[in-house]
Protein backbone atom coordinates (compact mmCIF):
# COMPACT_ATOMS: atom_id res chain seq x y z
CA UNK A 1 0.00 0.00 0.00
CA UNK A 2 1.27 3.46 -0.94
CA UNK A 3 -0.42 6.68 0.18
CA UNK A 4 1.97 9.45 -0.93
CA UNK A 5 2.30 12.79 0.83
CA UNK A 6 2.96 14.88 -2.29
CA UNK A 7 1.47 14.82 -5.78
CA UNK A 8 2.10 16.56 -9.11
CA UNK A 9 0.95 16.24 -12.72
CA UNK A 10 3.04 16.54 -15.89
CA UNK A 11 1.96 17.37 -19.43
CA UNK A 12 4.15 16.62 -22.46
CA UNK A 13 3.33 17.41 -26.07
CA UNK A 14 5.04 16.42 -29.35
CA UNK A 15 4.23 16.36 -33.07
CA UNK A 16 3.79 12.75 -34.15
CA UNK A 17 2.67 11.60 -37.61
CA UNK A 18 1.54 15.15 -38.36
CA UNK A 19 -0.66 15.15 -35.30
CA UNK A 20 -0.29 16.70 -31.90
CA UNK A 21 0.27 14.06 -29.23
CA UNK A 22 -0.40 15.16 -25.63
CA UNK A 23 0.28 12.90 -22.66
CA UNK A 24 -0.46 13.60 -19.00
CA UNK A 25 0.73 11.58 -16.03
CA UNK A 26 0.68 11.90 -12.23
CA UNK A 27 3.76 11.67 -10.06
CA UNK A 28 4.09 11.20 -6.32
CA UNK A 29 6.61 11.30 -3.50
CA UNK A 30 6.88 11.29 0.28
CA UNK A 31 9.80 13.75 0.10
CA UNK A 32 8.65 16.93 -1.64
CA UNK A 33 6.51 18.49 -4.37
CA UNK A 34 9.64 18.84 -6.50
CA UNK A 35 10.31 15.10 -6.24
CA UNK A 36 6.69 14.39 -7.14
CA UNK A 37 6.98 16.68 -10.19
CA UNK A 38 10.17 14.94 -11.31
CA UNK A 39 8.41 11.59 -11.00
CA UNK A 40 5.43 12.90 -13.01
CA UNK A 41 7.74 14.21 -15.76
CA UNK A 42 9.54 10.87 -15.98
CA UNK A 43 6.29 8.90 -16.15
CA UNK A 44 4.84 11.24 -18.78
CA UNK A 45 7.93 10.97 -20.99
CA UNK A 46 7.98 7.19 -20.62
CA UNK A 47 4.30 7.00 -21.61
CA UNK A 48 4.90 9.40 -24.52
CA UNK A 49 7.64 7.21 -25.98
CA UNK A 50 5.56 4.06 -25.45
CA UNK A 51 2.51 5.54 -27.21
CA UNK A 52 4.67 6.79 -30.08
CA UNK A 53 6.04 3.25 -30.38
CA UNK A 54 2.53 1.91 -30.83
CA UNK A 55 1.61 0.73 -27.36
CA UNK A 56 -2.14 1.14 -26.62
CA UNK A 57 -1.81 3.30 -23.52
CA UNK A 58 -4.22 6.05 -22.42
CA UNK A 59 -3.05 9.59 -23.12
CA UNK A 60 -4.29 10.78 -19.72
CA UNK A 61 -4.79 9.08 -16.37
CA UNK A 62 -8.28 9.36 -14.95
CA UNK A 63 -8.66 12.00 -12.27
CA UNK A 64 -9.94 9.47 -9.80
CA UNK A 65 -8.55 9.10 -6.30
CA UNK A 66 -8.84 5.39 -5.63
CA UNK A 67 -8.95 2.12 -7.52
CA UNK A 68 -6.70 2.84 -10.55
CA UNK A 69 -4.11 0.27 -11.58
CA UNK A 70 -0.60 1.66 -11.26
CA UNK A 71 -1.53 4.84 -9.36
CA UNK A 72 -1.55 4.95 -5.53
CA UNK A 73 -4.37 6.26 -3.34
CA UNK A 74 -4.65 9.97 -4.08
CA UNK A 75 -6.46 11.45 -1.09
CA UNK A 76 -5.64 14.04 1.55
CA UNK A 77 -3.72 12.44 4.41
CA UNK A 78 -5.26 13.37 7.75
CA UNK A 79 -3.31 11.12 10.11
CA UNK A 80 -0.68 8.38 10.05
CA UNK A 81 -0.23 5.70 12.69
CA UNK A 82 2.63 3.57 11.51
CA UNK A 83 1.57 2.05 8.20
CA UNK A 84 -2.11 2.79 8.88
CA UNK A 85 -3.24 5.95 7.10
CA UNK A 86 -6.45 7.92 7.62
CA UNK A 87 -7.44 9.91 4.53
CA UNK A 88 -10.29 12.24 3.58
CA UNK A 89 -12.03 10.90 0.49
CA UNK A 90 -13.54 12.77 -2.44
CA UNK A 91 -16.87 13.45 -0.69
CA UNK A 92 -15.29 14.47 2.62
CA UNK A 93 -15.53 11.36 4.84
CA UNK A 94 -12.58 9.89 6.71
CA UNK A 95 -11.31 6.47 5.61
CA UNK A 96 -8.93 4.04 7.28
CA UNK A 97 -6.38 2.41 4.95
CA UNK A 98 -4.30 -0.53 6.11
CA UNK A 99 -1.96 -2.79 4.12
CA UNK A 100 -2.61 -5.98 6.05
CA UNK A 101 -5.59 -5.86 8.46
CA UNK A 102 -8.47 -7.47 6.63
CA UNK A 103 -11.77 -5.61 6.27
CA UNK A 104 -14.58 -6.87 4.05
CA UNK A 105 -17.77 -5.09 2.98
CA UNK A 106 -21.02 -6.95 2.36
CA UNK A 107 -23.68 -4.77 0.73
CA UNK A 108 -27.27 -5.98 0.84
CA UNK A 109 -29.12 -6.05 -2.46
CA UNK A 110 -31.25 -2.91 -3.02
CA UNK A 111 -34.96 -3.33 -2.46
CA UNK A 112 -37.34 -3.81 -5.40
CA UNK A 113 -38.76 -0.70 -7.04
CA UNK A 114 -40.65 0.40 -10.14
CA UNK A 115 -42.46 -2.16 -12.28
CA UNK A 116 -41.90 -5.62 -10.80
CA UNK A 117 -44.32 -7.53 -13.03
CA UNK A 118 -42.60 -9.34 -15.94
CA UNK A 119 -43.00 -7.30 -19.13
CA UNK A 120 -44.86 -9.98 -21.09
CA UNK A 121 -47.26 -10.66 -18.22
CA UNK A 122 -47.87 -6.93 -17.74
CA UNK A 123 -48.68 -6.51 -21.44
CA UNK A 124 -51.06 -9.47 -21.43
CA UNK A 125 -52.79 -8.24 -18.25
CA UNK A 126 -53.19 -4.72 -19.57
CA UNK A 127 -54.41 -5.85 -23.00
CA UNK A 128 -56.87 -8.37 -21.53
CA UNK A 129 -58.51 -5.86 -19.21
CA UNK A 130 -58.51 -3.14 -21.87
CA UNK A 131 -60.14 -5.36 -24.50
CA UNK A 132 -62.73 -6.75 -22.08
CA UNK A 133 -63.65 -3.29 -20.81
CA UNK A 134 -63.62 -1.86 -24.32
CA UNK A 135 -66.16 -4.42 -25.47
CA UNK A 136 -68.45 -3.54 -22.56
CA UNK A 137 -68.06 0.26 -22.56
CA UNK A 138 -65.70 1.93 -25.04
CA UNK A 139 -62.04 1.82 -25.95
CA UNK A 140 -61.08 4.93 -23.98
CA UNK A 141 -62.59 3.45 -20.83
CA UNK A 142 -60.91 0.13 -21.59
CA UNK A 143 -57.47 1.75 -21.89
CA UNK A 144 -57.94 3.69 -18.65
CA UNK A 145 -59.22 0.66 -16.73
CA UNK A 146 -56.43 -1.55 -18.08
CA UNK A 147 -53.83 0.97 -16.92
CA UNK A 148 -55.46 1.32 -13.49
CA UNK A 149 -55.59 -2.44 -12.98
CA UNK A 150 -51.94 -2.79 -14.04
CA UNK A 151 -50.86 -0.12 -11.55
CA UNK A 152 -52.89 -1.72 -8.75
CA UNK A 153 -51.56 -5.23 -9.40
CA UNK A 154 -47.98 -3.93 -9.59
CA UNK A 155 -48.47 -2.16 -6.23
CA UNK A 156 -49.63 -5.40 -4.61
CA UNK A 157 -46.74 -7.42 -6.09
CA UNK A 158 -44.24 -4.71 -5.11
CA UNK A 159 -45.51 -4.67 -1.51
CA UNK A 160 -45.20 -8.45 -1.34
CA UNK A 161 -41.64 -8.39 -2.70
CA UNK A 162 -40.62 -5.62 -0.30
CA UNK A 163 -42.04 -7.58 2.61
CA UNK A 164 -39.70 -10.43 1.68
CA UNK A 165 -36.78 -8.04 1.33
CA UNK A 166 -36.60 -6.65 4.85
CA UNK A 167 -33.17 -5.50 6.02
CA UNK A 168 -33.40 -7.73 9.09
CA UNK A 169 -33.82 -10.79 6.91
CA UNK A 170 -30.95 -9.80 4.63
CA UNK A 171 -28.71 -9.13 7.63
CA UNK A 172 -29.63 -12.47 9.19
CA UNK A 173 -28.72 -14.28 5.97
CA UNK A 174 -25.41 -12.43 5.71
CA UNK A 175 -24.56 -13.21 9.33
CA UNK A 176 -25.44 -16.85 8.72
CA UNK A 177 -22.86 -16.92 5.92
CA UNK A 178 -20.27 -15.48 8.32
CA UNK A 179 -21.11 -18.10 10.94
CA UNK A 180 -20.91 -20.87 8.36
CA UNK A 181 -17.54 -19.59 7.16
CA UNK A 182 -16.03 -19.54 10.67
CA UNK A 183 -17.45 -23.00 11.31
CA UNK A 184 -15.58 -24.26 8.24
CA UNK A 185 -12.46 -22.25 9.19
CA UNK A 186 -12.17 -22.78 12.98
CA UNK A 187 -8.93 -20.81 13.27
CA UNK A 188 -10.56 -17.56 12.12
CA UNK A 189 -11.84 -14.76 14.36
CA UNK A 190 -14.16 -12.26 12.66
CA UNK A 191 -16.01 -9.23 14.02
CA UNK A 192 -19.23 -8.12 12.32
CA UNK A 193 -20.48 -4.52 12.16
CA UNK A 194 -23.75 -3.17 10.76
CA UNK A 195 -23.39 -0.41 8.17
CA UNK A 196 -26.12 1.62 6.44
CA UNK A 197 -25.80 -0.60 3.35
CA UNK A 198 -25.03 -3.99 4.92
CA UNK A 199 -22.20 -5.48 6.97
CA UNK A 200 -18.51 -4.85 7.59
CA UNK A 201 -16.22 -7.69 8.66
CA UNK A 202 -12.87 -7.33 10.44
CA UNK A 203 -10.45 -10.26 10.77
CA UNK A 204 -8.76 -10.33 14.17
CA UNK A 205 -6.69 -13.53 14.24
CA UNK A 206 -4.01 -12.65 11.65
CA UNK A 207 -2.87 -10.13 9.06
CA UNK A 208 -3.14 -10.70 5.30
CA UNK A 209 -1.94 -9.47 1.96
CA UNK A 210 -4.76 -8.24 -0.28
CA UNK A 211 -3.60 -10.83 -2.83
CA UNK A 212 -3.65 -13.74 -0.37
CA UNK A 213 -5.84 -16.58 -1.72
CA UNK A 214 -7.42 -16.84 1.74
CA UNK A 215 -8.70 -13.28 1.33
CA UNK A 216 -10.32 -14.10 -1.99
CA UNK A 217 -11.81 -17.20 -0.43
CA UNK A 218 -13.41 -15.08 2.29
CA UNK A 219 -14.67 -12.52 -0.24
CA UNK A 220 -16.26 -15.26 -2.34
CA UNK A 221 -17.83 -17.11 0.59
CA UNK A 222 -19.33 -13.98 2.15
CA UNK A 223 -20.33 -12.38 -1.18
CA UNK A 224 -18.22 -9.30 -0.55
CA UNK A 225 -18.95 -6.22 -2.65
CA UNK A 226 -17.13 -6.78 -5.97
CA UNK A 227 -16.01 -3.17 -6.35
CA UNK A 228 -14.49 -3.22 -2.86
CA UNK A 229 -12.71 -6.51 -3.59
CA UNK A 230 -11.27 -5.08 -6.81
CA UNK A 231 -10.03 -1.93 -5.08
CA UNK A 232 -8.28 -4.04 -2.43
CA UNK A 233 -6.38 -5.91 -5.14
CA UNK A 234 -5.54 -2.77 -7.13
CA UNK A 235 -4.31 -0.74 -4.15
CA UNK A 236 -2.80 -3.63 -2.14
CA UNK A 237 -4.71 -2.64 0.98
CA UNK A 238 -7.95 -2.84 2.91
CA UNK A 239 -10.18 0.10 3.66
CA UNK A 240 -13.02 1.14 5.98
CA UNK A 241 -15.02 4.38 6.07
CA UNK A 242 -14.82 5.91 9.56
CA UNK A 243 -17.30 8.81 9.39
CA UNK A 244 -20.77 9.24 7.85
CA UNK A 245 -21.51 9.99 4.24
CA UNK A 246 -22.39 13.71 4.07
CA UNK A 247 -25.77 13.32 2.35
CA UNK A 248 -26.91 10.94 5.08
CA UNK A 249 -26.47 13.60 7.77
CA UNK A 250 -28.13 16.50 5.98
CA UNK A 251 -25.14 18.05 4.22
CA UNK A 252 -26.61 19.55 1.06
CA UNK A 253 -23.45 21.25 -0.15
CA UNK A 254 -20.62 19.19 -1.65
CA UNK A 255 -17.07 19.59 -0.48
CA UNK A 256 -15.02 21.83 -2.76
CA UNK A 257 -13.11 21.01 -4.76
CA UNK A 258 -15.27 17.90 -5.33
CA UNK A 259 -12.20 15.66 -5.55
CA UNK A 260 -9.82 14.19 -3.02
CA UNK A 261 -7.54 17.15 -2.28
CA UNK A 262 -4.04 16.10 -3.32
CA UNK A 263 -2.23 19.39 -2.84
CA UNK A 264 -1.85 21.84 0.04
CA UNK A 265 -3.50 24.53 -2.09
CA UNK A 266 -6.61 22.39 -2.38
CA UNK A 267 -6.60 20.99 1.14
CA UNK A 268 -6.50 24.34 2.91
CA UNK A 269 -8.89 26.43 0.85
CA UNK A 270 -11.05 28.46 3.30
CA UNK A 271 -14.30 27.19 1.80
CA UNK A 272 -13.12 23.59 2.11
CA UNK A 273 -12.08 24.07 5.73
CA UNK A 274 -15.48 25.59 6.52
CA UNK A 275 -17.24 22.64 4.88
CA UNK A 276 -15.15 20.22 6.97
CA UNK A 277 -16.03 22.11 10.16
CA UNK A 278 -19.75 21.96 9.32
CA UNK A 279 -19.49 18.28 8.41
CA UNK A 280 -17.68 17.34 11.63
CA UNK A 281 -20.30 19.19 13.67
CA UNK A 282 -23.18 17.28 12.05
CA UNK A 283 -21.29 13.99 12.08
CA UNK A 284 -21.14 14.04 15.88
CA UNK A 285 -24.68 12.68 16.00
CA UNK A 286 -23.99 9.66 13.78
CA UNK A 287 -21.86 6.53 13.69
CA UNK A 288 -20.31 4.93 10.62
CA UNK A 289 -21.07 1.41 11.83
CA UNK A 290 -22.39 -0.57 14.81
CA UNK A 291 -20.64 -3.59 16.31
CA UNK A 292 -22.92 -6.64 16.29
CA UNK A 293 -20.97 -9.68 17.44
CA UNK A 294 -17.81 -11.76 17.06
CA UNK A 295 -17.53 -15.10 15.26
CA UNK A 296 -15.04 -17.92 15.49
CA UNK A 297 -12.14 -18.32 17.90
CA UNK A 298 -12.22 -15.08 19.93
CA UNK A 299 -9.08 -16.13 21.80
CA UNK A 300 -6.99 -15.57 18.66
CA UNK A 301 -6.15 -11.86 18.44
CA UNK A 302 -3.29 -10.49 16.38
CA UNK A 303 -1.62 -7.44 17.97
CA UNK A 304 -1.69 -5.38 14.75
CA UNK A 305 -5.35 -6.24 14.12
CA UNK A 306 -6.22 -5.27 17.70
CA UNK A 307 -4.54 -1.86 17.32
CA UNK A 308 -6.45 -1.21 14.09
CA UNK A 309 -9.69 -2.41 15.70
CA UNK A 310 -9.30 0.03 18.58
CA UNK A 311 -8.65 2.92 16.19
CA UNK A 312 -11.54 1.91 13.93
CA UNK A 313 -14.07 1.40 16.71
CA UNK A 314 -13.21 4.71 18.38
CA UNK A 315 -13.48 6.94 15.30
CA UNK A 316 -16.39 5.02 13.73
CA UNK A 317 -18.16 5.14 17.15
CA UNK A 318 -19.04 1.49 16.75
CA UNK A 319 -20.33 1.05 20.32
CA UNK A 320 -22.45 4.18 20.59
CA UNK A 321 -26.28 4.05 20.19
CA UNK A 322 -26.33 6.50 17.28
CA UNK A 323 -28.05 6.47 13.88
CA UNK A 324 -25.85 5.21 11.09
CA UNK A 325 -24.68 7.59 8.44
Amino acid sequence: MIVPEYWAEARHEVRYNRRRLIVRRFGWSDDSVAAAQAHADARALEALHAIAAGQPLPHQERRTKYGVEGVPIREQIVERQGDVVITRNSYGALCLNTPDVLFADIDHRPGPAGCVIPTLLACVLWAGVAIAAGNVWNWMAGLALGSAVLVAVNAVVLAFKRANHRDAQLEARALARVEDFTRQHPGWHLRAYRTPAGLRLLAMHATFSAHDPAVQGLFDALQTDKLYARMCRVQHCFRARLTPKPWRIGMRRRIRPPVAAWSAEQAFLPGRLQWIADYEHKAQGHAACLFLRAFGDERRVDAKAEAVRALHDRIARAYEPLPLG
